[in-house]
């Protein structure tokens, strides 16, 4: 399970979120390549509370192997099954920043879970910025993305976004600092959970 590398100076509107937030996780979903995990350690970092990846859980729970060779060895079912069981049990287990992987968020249960536990952020990507982060990572470490990249990308956002419209914030994933998206994470947060918008903050790209 992975949690904060180190102690943090958690500032007060980050704290007030954090406070706001109760028990309730924070739930990254979105695509492959969106940045969940490397957004949602500097988001968890930022508010003073762990960061958890589901992926991770999920392999660890396989005596190491990877969601690939899960994929491989017993089939999507099976995984996807794996996959609802372990978010349930995250949830119980927050505050945190969870990331889920991308067909998480499918599950109406899931969905559900995340609703009445969490307050779920749609990592938005269009399609160039995906297609761009994927290359750099061998498509055998991505089993939804077999065959042809880019004809599975577009056809996993087709049957994805409208779904994902449904997490209760939307911010959109692009190629700037990370720090940038999570000061806009954070801003978006602020209406659910009943707080002030923070003062908009320039970073240097």
């Amino acid at each position: 399970m992975t949690g904060i590398a180190e102690a943090t100076v958690v500032a007060p509107q980050e704290a007030a979120l954090s406070a706001a937030l109760g028990r309730r996780s924070i739930v990254l979903v979105g695509m492959m390549g969106a940045g969940k995990s490397s957004i949602g350690r500097r988001l968890a970092q930022r508010l003073g509370i762990r960061f958890v990846d589901a992926d991770a859980e999920i392999e660890a729970g396989h005596a190491g192997m990877t969601i690939p060779e899960i994929f491989s060895t017993y089939g999507e079912p099976y995984f996807r099954s794996g996959e609802v069981r372990v978010i349930a049990r995250l949830l119980e287990e927050g505050p945190q920043v969870l990331a889920t992987g991308g067909g998480a968020y499918m599950n109406a249960g899931t969905r559900a879970a995340i609703a009445e536990k969490g307050l779920s952020v749609w990592l938005k990507a269009e399609f160039e910025v995906l297609m761009r982060r994927v290359k750099r990572r061998s498509t055998a470490d991505r089993p939804m993305l077999q065959g042809d990249p880019a004809q599975r990308i577009a056809h996993l956002m087709a049957e994805r976004y409208p779904v994902y419209a449904e997490a209760d914030v939307t911010v959109m994933s692009r190629d700037v600092a990370h720090e940038t998206i999570v000061n806009e994470i954070i801003a978006a947060l602020a209406g659910p959970l009943g707080l002030a918008a923070p003062a908009p903050v320039s970073v240097a790209t």
